[in-house]
């Protein structure tokens, strides 16, 4: 075994009690025996802006350290293009001249969560692999540590969040994932402020279960209300019952908590990952949009069966559409589309879809994506949601794993 490898393998022994705060630290030491110096670890910020250092200091684990925007930044270069790069004229230090400097993209799979900084002496393969294994290894420590960890919490916001917010954050599935076929990438905003807006995601075997939901209000009920939703949504999925019977589940409970004051609309579906035959219920959301190719775009069609907790008592249909590779399906909530700029002018769903097949059109990831998109649409509202506005995006590559988009 390598010095490196053994020093991953002692770092990661050691990780198992340590806190969040101790983090930066135990990598550095870590690091040093394979030979990377001044090591750092930046983490980015809810809303994909900023890139925080992990300092370990203070409240949010990051007092006295240095931030870097991720636009407009070599650091937020590489994070976007999920990279390791190279500092540009960097001459070493004082006591140590000569050698590079690195920034390495820190992923989870597909879900960008920061950059990692190092010096080495050299850059040829065994540094560039030993860098990657520690950008591998600090993503997994990081993950470990922020379920349970306040200061990660306060590292990651730019601003205070309202109390939906903090359960929707705490409600949904990380916001991107890659494998068994299909990428998944997803944004909520106002990410703040939002009030009744949830995605939700999971595999089970090679189904993928997908939902969008819009609870009714913009308050710290209509919140609460998501919350139910998704979790009896889950409940009823867990216990193999099917997308109708999901739907009429999340019904029953919105109905036994709040009567028929709160409801919420929906979109539920399960995407087969081996062949690719989606299926999906429509309860009063937006229909989802099919690109295919980069050239085709259509709505797909659904009669709804009203919001859930309204209890019309509409029939539920079950629609369904069979994807080919490269497919890509838009979930999404009116705050997207309806967002309107100073003079009235609605972002528009036309604007909408030409803004995915431009920007994913191979340049740029599925996340980088959809976070331009996101940013796009806060300008278009100078900044300020009047709604909250989700998507979820699916890209199935059946039978082309090699070529998925990370």
């Amino acid at each position: 075994m390598t010095d490196s490898a053994a020093s991953l393998l002692r770092l990661m022994q050691a990780s198992h009690t340590a806190t969040l705060e101790e983090l930066p630290g135990m990598i550095a030491d870590h690091a040093a025996v394979a030979g990377m110096r001044d090591v750092a670890l930046f983490v980015v910020d809810i809303r994909e802006t900023v890139l925080r250092r992990l300092t370990g200091q203070g409240l949010g684990a990051g007092d006295r350290g240095q931030e870097f925007t991720v636009s407009g930044s070599l650091p937020g270069q590489a994070y976007r293009r999920v990279d390791m790069l190279a500092e540009p004229g960097w001459e070493g230090t004082h006591d140590r001249p000569g050698g590079r400097r690195w920034w390495v993209a820190i992923t989870d799979g597909v879900e960008r969560l920061g950059v990692l900084r190092a010096d080495t002496d050299s850059d040829d393969e065994p540094v560039r692999e030993g860098l990657r294994d520690l950008a591998s290894m600090a993503a997994l420590l990081l993950l470990s540590k922020r379920s349970f960890s306040d200061s990660y919490a306060r590292l990651v916001r730019t601003e205070p969040m309202n109390v939906a917010a903090e359960m929707q954050w705490n409600l949904t599935p990380p916001p991107a994932y890659a494998g068994h076929h299909v990428t998944v990438g997803a944004v909520m905003e106002p990410a703040y402020q939002v009030g009744g807006d949830a995605f939700d995601y999971a595999v089970a075997g090679s189904t993928l279960h997908l939902g969008v939901f819009d609870a009714m209000g913009h308050d710290t009920t209509a919140g609460i209300t998501a919350n139910v939703a998704v979790a009896a949504c889950r409940n009823a999925r867990r216990q193999g019952a099917s997308l109708t019977e999901t739907s009429r589940s999340v019904e029953a409970t919105l109905i036994e908590q709040f009567g028929t004051s709160r409801y919420v609309t929906g979109i539920l579906a399960d995407l087969d990952m081996e062949n690719g035959r989606l299926t999906w219920i429509n309860r009063g959301q937006h229909l989802p949009i099919l690109i295919r190719g980069n050239r085709w775009t259509t709505e797909l069609a659904c009669p709804p069966a009203g919001p859930m907790g309204a209890d019309l008592g509409l029939p539920v249909t079950t629609a369904t559409e069979q994807l080919e590779p490269g497919d890509r399906l838009l979930l999404y909530t009116d705050g997207v589309v309806e967002a309107r700029d100073r003079y009235g002018k609605e972002f528009g769903q036309e604007r909408f879809v030409d803004f995915i097949r431009r920007h994913h059109s191979g340049r740029h990831t599925l996340h980088e994506t959809l976070r331009r998109l996101m940013a796009a649409v806060m300008d278009h509202h100078d900044g300020k949601l009047d709604d909250d506005a989700t998507v979820l995006l699916t890209e199935w590559r059946g039978g082309h794993q090699q070529e998925l988009t990370p």
